[in-house]
């Protein structure tokens, strides 16, 4: 956190023991992104179909399912919130010490967030207002998804990319 208190701090002139502390982390990050993708498509699905079926209940692949409870809904948002915001904030603040231009930071931080907080929300409008909030879940996660694949990417090519002056 010291780096980071040093006005102009940037990844890629942090000392190389930092740059890899950070590349471990956003290795990690990605993995993890990586699971949830896993979920989403073996699990949820990825079609707005699909997407209704798991938070609604009904046949899908000739099994049935139930719709999902206040409480189950409840339980995973709460996990989700504490954790997402962490994570976000994490890849954020690594992402704000990049080269990357301003314009585009702003894009892709608003792209990102609008990723997160649909996923968040719209479990609860498919399951309780209308099936076809499905596809504002199946958005939240493309946006997620190039928003997360931007912010681990950068960060990454920045702490693993030779700093400038070749040390």
């Amino acid at each position: 956190m010291r780096e980071f208190a040093k006005g102009q701090f940037t990844l890629r002139q942090a000392p190389r023991a930092l740059r890899l502390i950070y590349a471990g982390f956003l290795l990690l990050a990605a993995l993890g992104f990586v699971t949830q993708l896993g979920f989403q498509i073996g699990r949820i699905g990825v079609t707005p179909e699909a997407i209704a079926t798991y938070y609604r209940g009904g046949e899908s692949a000739g099994v049935m399912t139930f719709a999902k409870t206040f409480g189950q809904l409840l339980e995973v948002s709460h996990a989700h919130a504490f954790t997402m915001a962490v994570i976000f904030l994490i890849l954020v603040h690594l992402f704000a010490s990049t080269a990357t231009p301003p314009a585009v930071k702003g894009v892709v931080l608003g792209i990102t967030f609008a990723g997160l907080l649909g996923d968040l929300i719209a479990p609860w409008l498919v399951r309780y207002v209308a099936a076809a909030c499905a596809w504002v879940e199946l958005l939240s996660w493309i946006a997620q998804g190039i928003g997360n694949a931007v912010l681990v990417g950068v960060r990454a090519w920045e702490s693993l990319a030779p700093r400038r002056g070749g040390h």
